[in-house]
């Protein structure tokens, strides 16, 4: 369970002004040696892995670059897990699940302009479709004896209207319809407008037939889901009642009878309650979530109570961590649980006496363009575990836990890591001026040679409260590739530190995590690495409020690039996708009672100190931190007569800034061609002669 924050981090193809020689360019009659923005498209990385219940079979999605469609395509695997031998399970899907006994797989695939919901019996490799619906289905779960299948859809909604207009004449051609919006969160990022309806549960028999919806009413219900062992109760969450719509952070644990529709609530309290599992007896439930007490961050907890809930008791209260994900082990004495810690994504047995015991600290996976935390796992009955795993050398890899040890099952970018000459990444000792340790990871040049000054770009994660680690990232090789070393760090506010770390900038962002990122940069200066008079910054989100924020108070960064940034708090506030969130959360009053508040934080603020030359880079349907923040930030630079250009990726949200692999690469090319204008002509010679290979 993750907070609404900034995080979620491209670009149209950079104009000419922009667009500069790679210094790898390739010969005409040889290969590229250093990673290029075309590699993008030859990249895959796994996600979701599912073991089978008999621990021998994993299915899993395989997401790589379509060079023809420009998107990022996924299909499903398989893998026998005591060879490793893989074989293909279909050409798109996603969302696999096992069937109970282990004899069918159910997954979604689109069939024609809609993804519907299909199941496949292992055996013969016959597959049906048994859903055919207006909208995508989404948290699948199998019922106890096999015969059904619940799922998440949309049900659509009638419009709100305001009168009407004349009646039109036959054949006519007139404007669209007004559209009146009376919902406080009337968009969201990346879906974009929200058209009327809401998301509901629904039933369906696993070898097809009409479908049953179990819940209704004007509140979206989520999953996962989960099946009693009975087959009679699912579990789901949702924010509902009658003040739903304005509550941000208050889902509550729901069971609903799988037969009538009869919903009861099983927590009560202010803050979220989800992830909710019922243990394989049934006779207890295990779920995630906090109190809420306003602050910009809280860990969420790892709770267990009976089948309804009650006597609920933490179980990580005392591991000062945020738990992402938990399946109980088939013996009902403990779960494993997924968290981060100091930048790396953590799996665990964590018993029912609070006890933690680690098996992996290896787990990764989720994006490809930045190094954030991740990783997805799955646990058989007889604790083999799947997980998706790996290092800052390529995307994640399939794993599997077993017997006390980790052992990686698929190599899906050997070949293209044996054919580059990619970046090398290590950890960096760090000091904040208080005193405190900062984790920090630096990237060289391929071919770098110790005792080589080189350019430094520090590239800043979002959130603020999410976590950098050493993870492969595609932004991270392409500006190596480049000739630059490339610094990240987690400086305070950052998760996987505990609480206490994270809410260092409570209701005070930005603040000291700008000194964390100064002494980032000076220690990679002392190590004799950085060029002191060629420094760059850039980040994304939360790391691009940050990068305006550093240019409005140092001029020690030749040129910087701030991508989809927060630059008035009160504008973002009021025109974000989650218009409640901000002001309930990141400040202690409403933009109206207490505006210099908003203001002193607002990197709008310090446009007036800004020398550095500064490149904006937003997506063009961007609803988290709204296109107007970057505009503004844009004009208001060249109001001040500040070197800049506004760049922005046509079609991109906010989450999905780099989902397609052309605007990625273009992204990082036009951030590096920024660079490449300011930087001094000797590093940049030296930091080209140490890229050749």
């Amino acid at each position: 369970m993750r907070r609404l924050a900034l995080l979620l981090a491209c670009t149209a193809v950079a104009t000419p002004a922009l667009a500069q020689q790679q210094p790898n360019a390739a010969p005409v009659d040889g290969p590229v040696r250093g990673f290029t923005g075309n590699d993008l498209f030859g990249l895959a990385i796994a996600a979701d892995p599912q073991i089978s219940p008999d621990g021998r079979t994993i299915v899993y999605v395989r997401r790589s670059g379509d060079v023809m469609t420009d998107r990022m395509q996924s299909s499903l695997w398989l893998i026998d897990v005591a060879s490793g031998r893989q074989t293909p399970f279909s050409t798109n899907g996603s969302s696999p699940r096992w069937s109970p006994d282990g004899t069918r797989i159910a997954y979604v695939a689109s069939d024609g302009e809609r993804s519907q919901l299909f199941v496949r019996w292992i055996a013969s490799g016959a597959s049906a479709r048994v859903t055919g619906l207006p909208s995508d289905p989404n948290s699948l779960a199998w019922s106890p004896d096999g015969r059904r299948l619940a799922y998440v859809a949309t049900v659509s909604g009638q419009a709100t209207t305001l009168g009407k207009a004349p009646a039109k004449p036959e054949g006519a051609k007139w404007a669209e319809p007004l559209e009146v919006i009376d919902r406080v969160t009337y968009r969201n990022d990346g879906p974009g407008y929200r058209k009327p309806g809401y998301d509901h549960l629904f039933v369906v028999a696993a070898d097809g037939g009409a479908a049953r919806q179990l819940t209704f009413g004007k509140f979206d219900d989520g999953g996962p889901l989960s099946w009693s062992r009975d087959g009679r109760t699912i579990l789901f969450s949702a924010i509902r009642g009658e003040d739903a719509e304005r509550q941000v952070l208050n889902s509550e644990v729901i069971a609903v009878d799988a037969d009538s529709g009869a919903m009861r609530t099983l927590t009560r309290r202010d803050g979220p309650d989800g992830n909710a599992r019922f243990s394989d007896d049934g006779s207890r439930i295990a779920w995630i979530g906090f109190d809420d007490k306003r602050r910009a961050y809280t860990n969420a907890e790892l709770y267990v109570g009976d089948a309804e809930a009650n006597a609920p008791r933490s179980l990580t209260a005392a591991l000062d961590r945020s738990i992402e994900d938990a399946h109980w082990a088939a013996d009902g004495r403990s779960l494993y649980a997924a968290y981060d810690d100091k930048g790396q994504r953590k799996l665990a047995r964590i018993g029912t006496d609070g006890r933690v015991n680690v098996l992996a600290d290896n787990l990764a996976g989720g994006g490809l363009d930045r190094p954030y935390t991740g990783g997805d796992f799955s646990v058989s009955r007889g604790g083999t575990v799947a997980y998706t795993g790996g290092d800052a050398s390529v995307p994640a890899d399939v794993w599997v836990w077993s017997g006390g040890k980790a052992r990686r099952l698929t190599q899906l970018n050997a070949v293209m890591a044996a054919s580059k000459a990619m970046a090398p990444v290590r950890k960096v000792a760090v000091t904040a001026p208080d005193g405190r340790p900062i984790d920090a990871w630096l990237a060289t040049p391929p071919g770098w040679q110790p005792g080589t000054r080189v350019p430094l770009i520090l590239e800043i994660h979002g959130g603020p409260h999410s976590a950098y680690g050493p993870s492969f990232a595609t932004d991270v090789q392409l500006y190596a590739a480049g000739g630059y070393a490339v610094l990240w760090t987690n400086p305070r506010g950052s998760t996987s530190y505990g609480a206490e770390f994270a809410n260092l900038i409570d209701k005070n962002y930005p603040s000291a995590d700008y000194d964390d990122l100064m002494a980032a940069v000076d220690a990679t200066i002392a190590e004799g690495v950085a060029d002191p008079n060629n420094l760059f910054v850039t980040g994304g989100s939360g790391g691009g409020v940050l990068t305006a924020w550093i240019v409005g108070k140092t001029n020690r960064f030749k040129a910087a690039a701030t991508q989809k940034p927060v630059i008035n708090w009160i504008s973002e506030a009021l025109t974000m996708d989650n218009t409640l969130f901000t002001s309930r959360y990141w400040f202690s009053k409403l933009p109206w009672e207490d505006p210099m508040g908003y203001w002193n934080r607002s990197p709008l603020s310090l446009v007036g100190n800004v020398k550095t030359p500064t490149l904006v880079v937003v997506g063009s349907e961007d609803y988290r931190t709204p296109v107007s923040e970057s505009e503004q930030y844009y004009a208001a630079l060249q109001i001040a007569g500040v070197p800049t250009a506004l760049v922005k990726v046509p079609g991109a949200s906010h989450g999905g800034f780099t989902s397609r692999p052309s605007q990625s690469a273009a992204k990082a090319s036009a951030i590096l061609a920024w660079f490449d204008r300011y930087r001094g002509a000797a590093a940049t010679a030296a930091a080209q002669g140490a890229t050749q290979e």
